[in-house]
């Protein structure tokens, strides 16, 4: 191939003119003028780069402090919770049992009676059952005590038998070695044991107190607790007071709706395992089934610790076949319930997955032991409830707005503020009735 200049008629030598095309597998010297092959050659540098990364850094900062400012506020928040906790653990014991109790409540203000004489009443009858249920389950504790004892003893006689057999073959002088140090140990730790024996007392009397301060705070909830949303949403103010009331009804909602669902459950739970237990002749069947009808208000973990109790009664007591039934049955209940009972009931209810639910029983056991393991999902259920009404409200959902098209708004009168619903949509289902009316 030839090459000519432009304004030249003569070619260029011959040893310079023939230029070969590049072949596919070398590189393309002219494209690129570095040799370099095209998977590895860096990108040209643009005027933008410099600005592009200081807006990125500039957000990425501002990320960052946002972050630190929220980690903050939670932990100064869980600070004040911490020092605050005596004062706030009636108050959320009292919201509880009157979710329990308000329904009763309700039907006698319906029926004319006074609040404050509804109130009373229906507390008075809640503390009369619960003594009911302590006196029925004492008398047959009592009686079987005795006999569990002397089952624990047959049962380490048992097992003394078997580790002095085949295969472990271990002389009574060992077994008697191991016995002798763990008496020493306990001589040893007796300061210990009594320290955790006041402590002990002393967390006891303090439930107690607990409990009692809560059951005067469910009285006046009872009481006056219709007039809280009102007077709540009345001192926020007219733009926040639509919301203020639109979650305290949830959140309220959504506290009923636990205790109902694991009612519910802890009743069939008690119901079949305990109807076991009975056909199996193990002994305190009515306080292992109510055992594990409370148990049933620490879901997942709490089942399991019932479940347990029943299934060492059953060794002691009988024998290790026995104990596996018993196991056997406890293990299909827990089945039945958590493929089939939770899942219709959280299907309308706290739409919590259980993977949440175990991690927060197991945050609130560390953080506070029985009482945090009790609290924990319904606390972890208020939690989603306020993250869900924050998204859908950035959504532009309103979801203020109740199915009935009606929004809680503040008015004034002659008599103060006080909390009044609007209309403010059609109601959810509307178009479908009116479509079938027509």
């Amino acid at each position: 191939m030839r090459i000519r200049l432009p304004g030249r008629s003569t070619p260029l030598p011959d040893e310079t003119a023939d230029v070969e095309a590049p072949r596919p597998d070398e590189p393309d010297m002219n494209a690129s003028g570095s040799g370099v092959r095209p998977g590895t050659n860096a990108p040209a540098f643009t005027s933008q780069r410099g600005m592009r990364l200081e807006r990125a850094s500039r957000a990425v900062a501002g990320a960052a402090a946002q972050l630190l400012l929220i980690v903050g506020g939670v932990i100064v928040l869980g600070y004040v919770l911490g020092k605050l906790w005596v004062v706030l653990l009636p108050v959320v014991l009292g919201l509880l049992f009157s979710t329990v109790l308000w329904p009763p409540t309700r039907f006698l203000r319906n029926h004319g009676w006074p609040a404050a004489l509804a109130a009373i009443t229906v507390l008075l009858s809640f503390l009369a059952a619960f003594g009911g249920i302590i006196a029925l389950i004492a008398p047959p504790v009592v009686r079987q005590v005795e006999d569990l004892a002397d089952g624990v003893s047959d049962g380490l006689q048992q097992l003394q038998e078997w580790l002095t057999g085949p295969p472990f073959n271990l002389g009574e002088e060992q077994i008697g070695s191991a016995v002798d140090q763990a008496i020493d140990s306990i001589q040893g730790n007796a300061q210990n044991i009594a320290q955790y024996a006041v402590t002990g007392a002393t967390a006891v009397g303090g439930i107690l107190i607990n409990l009692v301060l809560a059951l005067v705070l469910t009285f006046f909830f009872l009481k006056d607790g219709p007039r809280w949303v009102p007077w709540l949403a009345a001192q926020t103010g007219p733009p926040a007071a639509p919301h203020v009331a639109a979650l305290s009804y949830r959140t309220w909602s959504t506290l009923s709706e636990f205790i109902r669902q694991q009612a519910i459950v802890g009743f069939v739970d008690a119901f079949f395992i305990g109807l076991g237990l009975w056909i199996l002749d193990v002994p305190l069947v009515l306080p292992l089934a109510v055992l594990t009808f409370f148990g049933a208000f620490i879901p997942i973990i709490g089942a399991f610790v019932a479940g347990g109790f029943a299934v060492l009664i059953a060794l002691v007591d009988s024998n290790l076949t026995t104990a596996l039934i018993v196991l056997g049955i406890v293990v299909l209940v827990q089945q039945i319930e958590g493929n089939i009972l939770q899942p219709i009931l959280q299907g309308r209810g706290l739409n919590l997955h259980a993977a949440v639910v175990i991690l927060s029983v197991t945050a609130g056991a560390s953080l506070a032991g029985i009482i945090g393991a009790f609290l924990a999902v319904p606390v972890t259920a208020l939690i989603a409830v306020c993250y869900r009404y924050g998204r859908d409200q950035l959504d532009g959902k309103s979801p203020e707005v109740a199915p009935d098209g009606t929004r809680a708004q503040v008015v004034e009168d002659e008599n103060g503020a006080h909390l009044t619903r609007e209309q403010v949509a059609e109601p959810e289902g509307s178009d479908d009735e009116a479509s079938t009316s027509r």
